[in-house]
């Protein structure tokens, strides 16, 4: 039974996105994976990022690890001084929260991508990020106590 669709795959068939052709208009449709898949062939955030270099996939591990390291740092940063003016500390804190949560969106998005190379960078930045920022084994607060996480 023919629905008017022909699949094919993009790319060496190794983590490339499904491809329709639609007989109607011959237009080319991309079809996101709906699972977790192994390969450098990923569109991570952007259309056409990283693109077909394995470098180019590197780095992008590399800007998603550093993206969730961030995200770590931001949730612990001690931003209000005791004795502050409490408007500009809560208009700063705001601030900080909406930068920290765009960015872990962003995280979240690329992590969508279904490449199992994605979520592992995601994991790994956001575990190194605590244990240097919020795990006291590397940094200790002056109080001793967990520096709140802002949420």
């Amino acid at each position: 039974m023919d629905d008017g669709m022909h699949h094919g795959t993009m790319g060496d068939g190794e983590g490339g996105m499904d491809m329709q052709k639609n007989n109607t208009n011959n237009k080319m449709m991309m079809m996101m994976h709906m699972t977790f898949f192994w390969g450098d062939r990923a569109e991570i955030l952007f259309s056409g990022w990283p693109g077909t270099s394995t470098g180019m996939y590197i780095l992008a591990l590399i800007f998603v690890f550093l993206l969730s390291v961030l995200v770590e740092w931001l949730s612990r940063l001690p931003l209000i001084k005791p004795g502050s003016n409490h408007v500009a500390a809560g208009f700063a804190r705001t601030l900080m929260h909406t930068i920290r949560v765009g960015l872990a969106y962003l995280v979240m998005l690329a992590v969508m991508s279904f490449n199992g190379g994605v979520f592992l960078a995601a994991v790994a930045g956001h575990s190194i990020g605590f244990l240097v920022f919020g795990s006291q084994l590397v940094m200790r607060t002056e109080t001793g106590a967990l520096p709140d996480m802002g949420c």
